[in-house]
């Protein structure tokens, strides 16, 4: 980003925002919304579907027994969602904007543009796309200072991280209010110091993916086979240990240092492959009924419920819920 850049002029402290406008309202952009909801704010939510407001009042309602276990803030009620009928009538008193649209770059960039000239100047625009990054989202609008990368983890109102980076013509300063506006929002914020295609943890979850693939794609392990491989394995230790930590602790007292000159020689061994298999048709059916079996009975709605509960109970156990008021 460039060195110097004229200071933001926010209409308001992150600290003081209030109302969250939420543009898009499918999964993640519903997500956000329950999260905004139970942290106390007012969101005014925009999707240009048809049937958006039904599907979304149905996913905060679905979501809330979960929030309400977590802990809601202080006058956190489902009731304060409203869903304006324009984009334009969405963003006109927003202190925030959260833009979920789906990943079409030509979209995004239109979409961007058009939120610029409809909100009040300075208000941060934060776009939840999972791969593109801002620099190549704000090329269509005059006023891209204040366009950040918010891009979170499903489901948003449970997962806490979310990876905040601007791009080449965003000022400093709207990346530094959208970090400490989602601080205040209960979220983990990991401010990247730069671009990155795919950001920090999408890359790594993408390794493990196309590996995952691999396996089935040569018939050297099934769907059940590698998901437990997980579950029953290092995701126990990543969802309160990093991978990096996780490793120095296998080098014993000598931590990362002897870890490495131990295990190093093991990474010219052929343990990963990574680039991406063809997704054939073979490939593809295999891991959708690989998926079926695993599902069983289970629908989509009892998948959900048990995802959001386990998360719920990691969270617990390792003492990160923390407050839950603003």
């Amino acid at each position: 980003m460039p060195e110097t850049l004229p200071a933001l002029p926010a209409p308001c402290a992150p600290e003081d925002a209030r109302r969250v406008a939420c543009i898009g309202a499918g999964v993640i952009g519903g997500g956000w919304a329950a999260h905004f909801l139970a942290r106390g704010y007012d969101v005014t939510a925009w999707d240009p579907a048809p049937d958006a407001e039904e599907k979304l009042r149905r996913l905060v309602a679905a979501a809330w027994p979960a929030l309400e276990q977590i802990g809601l803030a202080e006058g956190a009620a489902p009731n304060r969602l409203t869903v304006a009928g324009t984009l334009a009538e969405a963003v006109a008193d927003a202190d925030f904007v959260q833009e979920s649209a789906p990943e079409k770059l030509e979209l995004k960039r239109a979409l961007l543009a058009e939120l610029t000239a409809a909100t009040r100047p300075g208000v941060v625009i934060a776009s939840s796309t999972s791969g593109y990054p801002m620099t190549d989202m704000q090329t269509a609008t005059g006023d891209a200072g204040r366009l950040v990368v918010g891009h979170p983890f499903n489901p948003p109102y449970l997962i806490p991280l979310v990876e905040v980076v601007g791009g080449e013509r965003t000022d400093r300063a709207a990346v530094t209010w959208a970090s400490r506006f989602y601080e205040v929002a209960g979220k983990s914020v990991l401010t990247m110091d730069r671009e990155l295609p795919g950001f920090i943890a999408n890359r790594l979850q993408e390794a493990l993916w196309r590996e995952a693939l691999h396996m089935v794609a040569n018939g050297e392990a099934s769907v059940a086979d590698i998901d437990a491989s997980i579950t029953e394995g290092p995701g126990l230790r990543w969802a309160f240990m990093g991978p990096c930590l996780t490793f120095a602790l296998a080098g014993g007292e000598g931590g990362m240092a002897h870890m490495l000159d131990h295990f190093g020689p093991s990474l010219k061994s052929p343990w990963t492959r990574l680039e991406a298999p063809e997704l054939d048709r073979a490939l593809r059916d295999a891991m959708v009924e690989g998926c079926a079996e695993a599902a069983g009975d289970r629908g989509y709605a009892d998948l959900v419920a048990a995802r959001d509960q386990g998360v719920i109970d990691v969270l617990r156990a390792t003492g990160r819920l923390g407050g839950t008021t603003r």
